[in-house]
């Protein structure tokens, strides 16, 4: 277990490479050759991404009993948390295809074999953390302007929440408050993941240098996070199938993204 290294590289140091200043047709760009990348061989995905609905009508169903319906948007807003880290297999088609390499989703399956896999997962383990956190902030929230009753329907629930003073408090400072959720993670892991898959620098470097970047580039990472956002909006309906095409679109784009924001 000598390699076994999460916080700094194989070198045990802490090394931060220099974050470069990019615009923010830079970032345009840089998800315009995340749809090329989805473009050249799309049946990879067919594989990898059709989870991504799967998953979100699961969420649908379970979330539709009384019980569980308070956390049926602080679910599926989930994946703006949890993105990042699902989209591990996508950076490394593109670091692939960008180094002239064969790609195939058995490419993206194989991350699991990279020497930075501790600390891949150590900075998963704190997105599914501040997603859980989330969850609990949701659900506190709810319990604090509509009591602890569960709705007795979906319909019920659908007209407490737009048709009451307490439930439009809710809608707004539950957006605010995943809002600031969503933008701690857009800052501390922007470019993390794929700096990792091609550099196994260590979490703490990683999550630095996603710092770093988005101080040096306040316009065209919050322009980033616009585009996620909407995007994944839009891929959430209807019931989650368009995720299917969105989330490999964001994964391409963003290594090309890293790659315009740290420096060779």
């Amino acid at each position: 277990m000598s390699d076994f290294h999460v916080v700094a590289g194989t070198d045990k140091t802490l090394s931060l490479p220099a974050v470069r200043k990019i615009t923010t047709s830079d970032v345009i760009d840089a998800l315009g050759r995340g749809l090329d990348d989805f473009w050249q061989k799309p049946s990879h995905y067919a594989f990898l991404c059709l989870i991504y609905p799967l998953v979100g009508v699961v969420l649908i169903y379970w979330a539709s009993g009384a019980n569980a319906l308070p956390l049926l948007f602080p679910l599926a807003s989930g994946f703006a948390l949890l993105g990042p880290f699902a989209a591990i297999g996508l950076y490394e088609i593109s670091r692939r295809r960008e180094a002239g390499l064969e790609t195939s989703w058995r490419h993206a399956l194989a991350v699991r074999k990279s020497p930075a896999i501790p600390a891949i997962l150590a900075v998963g383990a704190m997105l599914f953390a501040i997603f859980l956190t989330w969850l609990l902030v949701a659900q506190g929230l709810y319990v604090r302007l509509l009591g602890p009753e569960p709705p007795t329907s979906i319909t019920q629930f659908f007209q407490t929440l737009f048709t009451t003073e307490a439930g439009l408090v809710l809608l707004v400072l539950g957006n605010a408050i995943g809002f600031i959720f969503a933008l701690i993670v857009l800052i501390t892991t922007a470019i993390a993941f794929p700096m990792l898959l091609d550099r196994d620098c260590g979490a703490v470097a990683a999550i630095v240098t996603s710092v770093r970047a988005a101080s040096a580039n306040p316009l065209p990472i919050a322009l980033w996070g616009v585009l996620v956002a909407g995007a994944l909006i839009l891929g959430s309906l209807p019931f989650f199938a368009g995720l299917a095409v969105v989330m490999p679109i964001l994964g391409h784009a963003t290594w090309h993204l890293y790659r315009k924001l740290v420096a060779e």
